[in-house]
């Protein structure tokens, strides 16, 4: 495919997804239909979308309409691209500008439309002054992080040995276990280091939170809403604790076991209607379900699909796993409250919450990431409970 035309296949599928498809689906459903289409061409479609759909606001200024053609004509201005050269109507290319598109809008669009006008009040209590650049910083793709498994390599070992296969990577001051990706993250799954277990995806935000944790080194460790299990398989990496892990949803956890094979740690599964007896425990890890604000330049659709309703529906639901989750810790242990979101009515507030209505329970902890700090947004509450709460 020509640039030209792999813009013209990112309209197609920003259009599907201006009608409510899911962008993954339509990023699918246009690769089938596209045959002639090879890895490289799906990889810069996918890239083209992604990036409009962390600029969605001064795209559509710039491109004169909420439309895949409109948003994709944004694109290019944004990145100081010549419109012209592009739409030119021949072969597989765009067709060519009509006199309205050609007329570049005026003023620059802000880069605070870049950000669900809706949340903008809970964002600035959070961001103040800061919020600007936290909205510029959101319109980047995010660097790739690994964590280095202590129990197998270090973090110099596992960079020589990234870099003869091929990848550029580095590792970050100030975190142990921490590698940036610089070159060749899409190839990061095949090499040696992933197959063996070495190395595993996982952003630096959420590294150095759980290096700000104190992990019981044995004794019982839950992680309550384990999901894919990267936290439980860091915590595997740090502890010689016994390690459960239960989800909500038990088919997230399907590609755990393999992971673990991997790691060359053991983690067990727990059903909901088991925790009681198997506890309590030393820790409970409870890394709720958020509004994935923190991590909106990995994943911007997330951006445009949240609203008030649905915050306000996490928001109970977070509340309800942390009393549900405090009640498997034993006696003066520590319960550990995560999420990926930036706002305060997720994190501090749901905190100060907790602590007003559970009496016996202090905050020993916290640590918070922002993409103005690291690649994503993250929040670390870490509360202990009195050894009597009589």
């Amino acid at each position: 495919m020509t640039p030209e035309a792999r813009y013209a296949a990112a309209m197609t599928v920003l259009d599907r997804w201006l009608q409510d498809v899911p962008v993954e689906k339509a990023l699918t459903g246009w690769a089938r239909g596209a045959r002639y289409a090879g890895s490289k061409d799906r990889a810069a479609v996918r890239d083209h979308v992604f990036d409009v759909l962390r600029c969605k606001g001064r795209c559509a200024a710039l491109g004169g309409a909420e439309t895949g053609r409109g948003l994709v004509l944004g694109l290019i201005r944004l990145n100081g691209l010549a419109p012209e050269a592009i739409f030119t109507g021949q072969g597989f290319a765009p067709p060519a500008l009509s006199p309205t598109e050609a007329s570049v809008p005026t003023p620059a669009p802000d880069v605070l439309a870049d950000l669900p006008g809706w949340l903008s009040p809970a964002l600035r209590q959070s961001f103040g002054a800061d919020l600007a650049d936290l909205a510029r910083a959101m319109g980047q793709r995010a660097p790739v992080y690994l964590r280095a498994n202590l129990r197998k390599t270090t973090v110099d070992e596992a960079v020589a040995l990234l870099t003869s296969s091929g990848i550029g990577a580095r590792a970050v001051p100030g975190c142990e276990t921490a590698i940036e990706v610089i070159s060749g993250a899409r190839g990061v799954r095949h090499t040696q280091a992933y197959l063996d277990g070495l190395v595993e995806l996982q952003d630096l935000s959420v590294q150095r939170a759980c290096a700000a944790v104190d992990w019981p080194v044995d004794g019982r460790i839950l992680d309550y809403c384990a999901g894919g299990g990267g936290k439980a398989l860091a915590i595997a990496a740090r502890s010689d604790a016994e390690i459960s892990v239960h989800d909500a949803n038990p088919v997230r956890m399907a590609d755990l076991p393999a992971r673990a094979g991997r790691a060359g740690v053991r983690l067990i599964a727990r059903k909901t209607s088991a925790l009681t007896g198997a506890g309590p425990f030393d820790l409970v890890l409870a890394d709720v379900p958020c509004s994935g604000s923190g991590t909106w330049r990995r994943d911007p659709e997330a951006k445009w699909r949240l609203t008030p309703e649905r915050l306000a529906d996490l928001r109970r639901l977070q509340s309800d796993i942390l009393d549900r989750a405090a009640r498997l810790v034993r006696p003066g242990g520590s319960l550990v409250y995560m999420t990926c979101s930036l706002l305060q009515s997720e994190n501090e507030e749901q905190v100060e919450a907790f602590l007003a209505r559970t009496p016996g329970w202090v905050l020993t902890g916290r640590h918070i990431e922002t993409p103005l700090t690291a690649s994503d947004g993250f929040f670390m509450a870490e509360l202990t409970q009195a050894t009597s709460t009589a």
